[in-house]
This record gives structure tokens, sequence and C-alpha cells, in this order.
């Protein structure tokens, strides 16, 4: 396969601005770019299923450059119901510097920060540069915005999409970048930068979205209970990312196999015939979680992380398994304070239901107190960790 034909294959095609785009892609080598702003010091599992299509294109011979939103990140971009909460100045710093460093650890590639072109750029420079050349009528028809005008939007949020727009037009002046890549919902944002460039400088640059990766429920890949799996291995461990992904439905493992992995076609369509016939030996998972994790952080941690997973089920207690400390002994307490309840309340369901067990052996009495000091517990099927009394 060619690669637009690849990235097709893979469901990884959504929205291209041009029919042009699949020629270009196959016969040419483009310099593209992929953002992301700093709401947080590490990436997390959501950006890995969009970032990994610049490793992807680069084997194809495009050139890739990854943008950290030093300034778009101070602004934020528009939610479809309410208006983002701003991060302090100092944060944003931190989280550019976290975010860098992942960056270049895990993709390798060229990366560079909006903030640098943005911040001696003057207000009437802004106005008279970039906001002449965009209607607004032009911008009342993005979806992000017209969804927000019954309820109200700010200048601020209202002009983020001309902001990294001008993202696009630095980039295309500086290091030749003609394409910019992103999920679904930064199409709007994408095509302002195309508007752009071609009204102020007379430049045809090209966009490509990716359908947004999720679960068997219509939730985002990578939203567990509320909680982020990030890609820094000190925040989120191998042995959890290694739960989260064995634990993928059977309707959705093979799509997560194209998306996620570098696997070839022939592989996965092999791994989809054994997996149709076996479904309950989980090979499809399996294969799915040592390939993200060996390119997150390498062989030997997904190695570990599958022989602590296979330890634990076993009834044994590993000492790989990474551990959450607490300080009670007392059943319902315990589920709270290792955050695998939210409350009293909904642990005291859990047990009442048979959905809490200590190494292997169902818990149902509410009061019960725990006399170890080390011990594996399990919430329902999947949510298993190792606990240690301090």
């Amino acid at each position: 396969m060619n690669c637009f034909e690849d990235l097709e294959w893979r469901g990884l095609i959504k929205d291209i601005s041009s029919p042009e785009l699949r020629k270009k892609l196959n016969e040419e080598k483009l310099t593209f770019y992929i953002g992301t702003d700093p709401t947080a010091d590490s990436m997390h599992i959501g950006h890995f299923s969009s970032f990994l299509i610049a490793s992807r294109l680069a084997k194809y011979g495009h050139k890739p450059i990854l943008l950290i939103g030093g300034a778009t990140g101070l602004i934020g971009d528009p939610k479809p119901s309410k208006e983002r909460q701003m991060i302090t100045r100092e944060d944003v710093l931190k989280n550019v510097a976290g975010l860098t460093k992942q960056a270049k650890e895990i993709f390798g590639f060229e990366v560079v920060n909006n903030y640098d072109w943005t911040k001696d750029l003057t207000t009437l420079d802004f106005l008279r540069d970039y906001g002449k050349y965009i209607n607004v009528n032009y911008m009342l028809d993005k979806d992000i915005i017209s969804r927000r005008l019954e309820t109200g939007i700010t200048f601020c949020e209202f002009a983020y999409t001309i902001l990294q727009g001008m993202d696009f037009v630095v980039l295309n002046k500086t290091k030749g970048v003609t394409l910019q890549v992103a999920g679904s919902d930064q199409w709007g944002n994408i095509t302002t930068g195309i508007e752009l460039a071609r009204k102020r400088d007379n430049v045809e640059l090209f966009g490509m979205t990716m359908p947004l990766v999720l679960d068997a429920n219509g939730v985002k890949f990578g939203k567990t209970e509320g909680n982020a799996l990030w890609l820094d291995k000190n925040k989120t461990s191998s042995y959890d990312l290694y739960q989260y992904l064995i634990n993928s439905s059977d309707e959705c493992v093979i799509d997560y196999l194209k998306k996620l992995t570098f696997l070839s076609k022939e592989e996965i369509l092999k791994i989809e015939k054994e997996h149709m016939e076996k479904p309950e030996l989980r090979m499809a998972q399996k294969r799915l979680a040592h390939e993200v994790i060996s390119f997150l952080h390498g062989e030997e941690e997904a190695t570990k992380a599958r022989e602590t997973s296979e330890a634990i089920f076993s009834g044994k207690v590993s000492e790989d398994m990474p551990a959450v400390k607490v300080t009670s002994k007392t059943i319902l307490d315990i589920l709270v304070e290792s955050e695998l309840a939210p409350s009293k309340s909904e642990a005291r369901r859990l047990v009442e239901q048979g959905g809490v067990s200590i190494d292997n052996e169902k818990i149902t009495d509410v009061n019960f107190v725990v006399e170890k000091t080390e011990f594996v517990l399990q919430k329902g099927k999947k949510k298993i960790v190792k606990i240690v009394i301090e």
C-alpha cells in the first residue's frame, strides 16, 4: 500500500482539505506539524493515538514537527459548553518543559513552541497582520464558535482560532510546513490557518484530521474512571497501562491495533483471524499492550508488565506491581483511600454486591478489618492494585 492507502485502511483519515493531498502524500516529501497545548506536564494515551501519526508519516519520508502551544496554552482552546479555565504562566512554562522533553524522548522529532513567535507580537501587529484577513462571519460558521453563541463566548476564546491559524502561517514561512495534521476536533482551526495563508500570502496549505479513537461505549480512548493514563511511566506505570490495554473490548481491539501499532496489514489480519477463533485467549489485546508499551517504554518494560499481570491474576503479589500506600485497615476506608471508590457509600455498595476481593478471596462484610500489611485488592474483574498499609 502507498501512504494514503495505508492511512485509509487504518481508519486514520476523517477530513482532508483538498483531494490533491492524496497525491502529495504518495509522491512528495512534505513537512507537516501536529501540536498540543500544555495543559499538563505529560501527554496521555489520547495524545499518543494522535501523535503516533507523526511517526507513521515519517516512515513514508515526510518530515514531522511537533508543536507545543506555549502561547495558545495561555488562552485555551474553546470548549463546546463553557469557557476553559486558564492555567497560570508558571504552570504553562513547567508543562511546556515537560512536554518538550517527553516529545523528544518518545518520538525523536523537532519540537517548536509557538510562544517563541508570539511573545513579542503587539496587539496592533496581530490585528493588522493576521486579524484583518479573517472575516467575522467566517469565524461564526466554525462549529465550536457557533455552538457557544447562545451561552456566550469571550473575545479571548473567539480569537483562539486566528492565533492557531497564525502558527500554520509562521511555520510555513520559517520551516516550509505545508500540512497540518490533528484530531477531528481541530478541523476549524486548521481551515483558519489555510484561509489565512491563502489571503495573506497567496499560499496553498493543506490539512488532514483523524477520527477520535473511542471505546465501545463511545468514550474517548484513554479515559478511565475520570483519570488520564499518562505516557510518563512515573505517573502511570507500564503495569497500569498494560491493564487498561489488555481490557480493551473485543469490538475495538482490532481497530486499536490498526491505529496504535506499526504492525502490517497482513499481521493484523492474521491476529484478527486468531482472535475471532479464540477470543477468550485475548491474543489481540496482549499484542496491543505489548506493542504500545514497547514503543513508549521499551521491550523490557512491556515484558515486565505482562509478567506482573500474569503473576497477580494467578494470586501472587508481584514485587514489580506498583503499590498504593494507605493508612486505613477497614475495607471501606481502604477502598476510598486507594481511590478505588469515590465515597464510603460507593465502597459499601461494591462490597455488598460482591465486587471486592483480597488476594482472590471475596469480601462481603462491610466492617471487614484487614490484618495483612501487603495484599492484592481487586475491584470487579479489571481493576487490581497492590495495597501496602503503613
